[in-house]
């Protein structure tokens, strides 16, 4: 089996690492990309057979009047894979249900926040709960230190923490910080890692960025994009040239641990440790965006798997148990830096909102059970093994990848991801048709070959066979 596991027993073949480049504000060349404007086909046979629309694509319709593009995030458009986007009018478990009364198995999970599967009854309650007693304050609630005490509790690095309203308000605010406390400017971010839509962190992005083909966007002014200094993932040999010339001025290097914007690609051996003892050694603040793997890789995020310890970190998704909800947090020494103990400003009228407060305290106590995380793991393991083996006996170039309830599938004969390289030259057309043949079958996956996809504790057995048997046949009409 050709499953690159995100394991510390795991072994990585390193490949050449590309030229270290400074011109870090320069778009990725077109030849590794694919306009996703071009690659859509009006008429292409992913679109509804029914001479008669069905509900998502009247919504569609109805929605592109007053809504850009139709929808209020670039990947649910269905850009990469064509066709028209699923509208949903409910979720439970581990399924989704579309606006025609259609259901799917779900791989998304509203993009990693429902960890405990949709409409779990205790979160439910816990909201329920805190409506009888308001919305909003916009002052200080018993809560939101609950949150804080528990967070720190859980999170080997997090000695303070200020909760926000989203993971880009989490990562944006970090840099600050970092900024703040070193006096420095530049910052090193990786290609093809994503870390929300803040300027200076839309410089060779992934995610979204990658679906549109746009791996830096309009509208970043080059006095934001100067600062911002990118290297290749997994690539630490890369990260020692680029700090010996500049490191005076780097304020701090952002990473997510378990790259999720490009699909899903684990650290190489050693990779997040060289981080940190590089980043001792200039004197620059490390901090993990752990948006994505927070709680998800393990209950102390990627930074307890590992066991590597960054400076700051951020969070988001399940923290907020499907609220909108994020945080950003660290070392004491770091974080008393931040208004109204220091003078780098930080606010937010919803920050730390009462209804976020109890969807996440639910969600991050029900998964700290001893067993959770194994249970989870341990699904999405034998999800890739089923998937890998079926493509296999239909003889398809098919590999995957895993962190913890996190994976990653990828059309390719490569042995095994390690680089953006390796991301971009897979076959992201022959994922587009597994994607629609899928979907018939009734299974929902991230619509973009550069997602990663998610498991939660609601799927199960049923789930597996219905999701295993659905790519047997896929797998068969991709030949």
């Amino acid at each position: 089996m050709r499953t690159c596991a995100s394991d510390r027993r795991s072994s990585f073949v390193i490949v050449a690492p590309p030229a270290l480049s400074l011109a870090h504000a320069h778009p990725i060349k077109q030849s590794l990309l694919t306009s996703a404007d071009a690659s859509v086909d009006p008429t292409s046979s992913f679109q509804s057979r029914d001479p008669i629309m069905s509900r998502s694509e009247t919504l569609f319709a109805n929605a592109q009047k007053h809504i850009p593009g139709g929808v209020n995030s670039p990947v649910r458009a269905f850009k990469s894979v064509g066709g028209t986007p699923l509208f949903f009018k409910h979720a439970a478990g581990a399924y989704v249900t579309d606006e025609d009364d259609k259901r799917y198995v779900d791989y998304v999970g509203s993009w990693g926040p429902m960890i405990l599967g949709h409409s779990h009854p205790e979160v439910l309650d816990a909201v329920r709960s805190q409506l009888e007693h308001g919305l909003s304050y916009g002052a200080p609630t018993a809560m939101e230190t609950e949150m804080a005490d528990l967070v720190c509790s859980l999170v080997p690095s997090m000695e303070m923490v200020r909760m926000v309203s989203s993971g880009t308000e989490a990562t944006m605010s970090a840099i600050r910080l970092a900024r703040g406390y070193t006096g420095r400017d530049s910052i090193i971010k990786f290609e093809g890692c994503y870390h929300g839509h803040s300027d200076s962190l839309l410089v060779k992005a992934g995610s979204g960025a990658l679906t549109l083909g746009v791996p830096s966007s309009p509208g970043v002014p080059a006095a934001f994009a100067k600062h911002t200094l990118t290297v290749p993932f997994n690539d630490l040999e890369a990260v020692r040239e680029m700090l010996a010339q500049v490191g005076q001025e780097v304020a701090c290097i952002i990473v997510e641990p378990v790259a999720g914007n490009m699909n899903c690609v684990p650290p190489a051996p050693g990779y997040l440790q060289g981080l940190r003892d590089l980043c001792d050694e200039h004197g620059v603040v490390l901090i993990f965006d752990e948006v994505m793997t927070g709680f998800r890789v393990a209950l102390g995020g990627a930074q307890a798997y590992y066991g590597v310890t960054p400076d700051l970190s951020t969070f988001g998704k399940i923290i907020g148990g499907g609220m909108p909800v994020g945080c950003f947090g660290g070392k004491r020494e770091i974080m008393s830096h931040i208004a109204p103990l220091g003078p780098v400003y930080q606010a937010g009228t919803l920050s730390g909102n009462p209804l976020a407060m109890a969807a996440g305290l639910t969600t991050l106590r029900l998964i700290s059970r001893p067993g959770f995380h194994d249970e989870l793991s341990d699904y999405t393991r034998r999800l890739l093994e089923g998937l890998q083996q079926r493509a296999d006996a239909a003889g398809i170039a098919f590999v995957t990848t895993q962190a913890g309830g996190m994976f990653g599938l990828y059309f390719s004969d490569a042995r095994e991801i390690v680089t953006f390289q390796d991301v971009m030259t897979s076959d992201a057309d022959r994922f587009k048709r597994f994607f629609h043949l899928m979907l018939e079958g009734g299974v929902y996956l991230a619509p973009s070959a550069f997602e990663a996809g998610f498991t939660s504790i609601a799927h199960g057995d049923a789930e597996l066979q219905l999701t295993l048997d659905a790519a047997e046949k896929a797998f068969a009409a991709l030949k």
